[in-house]
């Protein structure tokens, strides 16, 4: 990184930042809004990133549109505890249809072609929609926490709690990606510079960044982190309390491994998500100064956008109701697996994830 130009205001181009020494004179003939950025990398690593950025389409747009469209046509999908699951999906719909394909275009062009007011659209889409799909992760935990252990006694879970639940993802994905329309931090394309976020990079200047990263490690992945960790923690001792009081029904013993082996891929899922995010943008503030390979840097955009796709296979598919209901749909009416029975379950399914429903009934 250039120490130089990071530390004088003045000399930071308005709109982008390329964390890498260029022997250049003047840094704006290398804009990445002008030029391609072939001094960043090959072209067949862009091309490459183009085409893993359509396969995040390809795939990311069905799954979301039908996890949203089984749910309305099918009544016994439309539980409480659905709607968040819903407004993943259509968190990370909003995160494919502007990050995910302007990133492709940008990256087939080698360079973000689409202006630097794109940029910031790009920008504050994909991380409005990427903070409301990890904050969804977080009420997921929490709603379960509150309907298996019931740490509220008698208290029902209904459907103005859920509205509540999903309204509370969309004001705190508001608040952590508005600011940088306001002057706190600013949107700049990052890594290969054919994706835009949160500037990571530069210190001392008006945009207080530092500030900006820390805010969003503390309050953007360190509670929601600690929100699953202790929700699904307790499920998990709920659950092996059940276990433990009904040691030979091997139906409560099956349930517990599958709740379990859900419990680790959902926190798993959650961290590899956002794990990267977070370690890069505290890494470059803790160590100004520092070369890194921006190459890498575009490994954690990468990460939190293929979210789209693998969040709806952990949250939605390895639901036997929702999978049930998408076979039904789309071998018109009849699953090839035979599952198409379970969306006919008792009204206790409602309620409850029907993994959940065996092991707390």
């Amino acid at each position: 990184m250039h120490k130089a130009r990071s530390d004088a205001q003045d000399d930071l181009p308005e709109d982008f930042f390329i964390p890498v020494q260029l022997d250049v004179a003047n840094i704006t003939t290398l804009s990445p809004f002008l030029v391609p950025q072939t001094h960043l990398g090959s072209p067949g690593l862009f091309m490459g990133m183009a085409a893993f950025m359509f396969l995040l389409v390809v795939l990311g747009v069905p799954i979301n549109i039908l996890t949203i469209f089984c749910t309305f046509k099918y009544k016994k999908l439309r539980s409480h505890l659905n709607y968040i699951l819903v407004n993943l999906a259509v968190s990370n719909l909003l995160v494919v249809c502007i990050g995910s394909i302007t990133a492709f275009y940008s990256f087939s062009q080698m360079y973000f072609a689409l202006g630097p007011t794109a940029c910031k659209i790009e920008g504050f889409a994909a991380t409005l929609g990427g903070m409301v799909s990890l904050w969804s992760l977080a009420v997921v935990a929490f709603e379960r926490y509150l309907v298996i252990c019931k740490p509220l006694g008698n208290f029902t879970f209904r459907g103005t709690h859920a509205v509540v639940g999903c309204a509370i993802t969309w004001i705190f994905g508001l608040v952590a990606s508005a600011p940088p329309l306001f002057g706190w931090s600013r949107y700049i394309p990052e890594g290969l510079q054919c994706s835009c976020g949160p500037d990571w990079y530069t210190t001392n200047n008006k945009w207080n960044n530092e500030s900006y990263v820390l805010f969003l490690f503390s309050f953007c992945f360190g509670v929601p982190l600690t929100v699953i960790v202790f929700s699904y923690g307790r499920l998990l001792l709920t659950l092996r309390a059940v276990a433990k009081q009904q040691e030979q029904s091997a139906t409560t013993q099956k349930a517990e491994r599958e709740v379990t082996k859900m419990v680790v891929v959902m926190v798993m899922g959650f961290l590899v998500c956002w794990l990267p995010y977070a370690s890069f943008a505290l890494w470059v503030v803790t160590h100004r100064g520092e070369p890194f390979d921006v190459r890498l840097a575009s490994i954690p955009s990468v990460f939190s956008k293929a979210s789209t796709v693998y969040n709806p296979v952990i949250y939605v598919f390895m639901n036997k109701q929702f999978r049930s209901c998408m076979l039904k749909f789309i071998f018109c009416g009849k699953s090839p697996f035979g599952e198409e029975d379970d969306v006919s379950g008792s009204s206790q399914a409602t309620q409850v994830p029907c993994f959940l429903e065996r092991a707390s009934g």
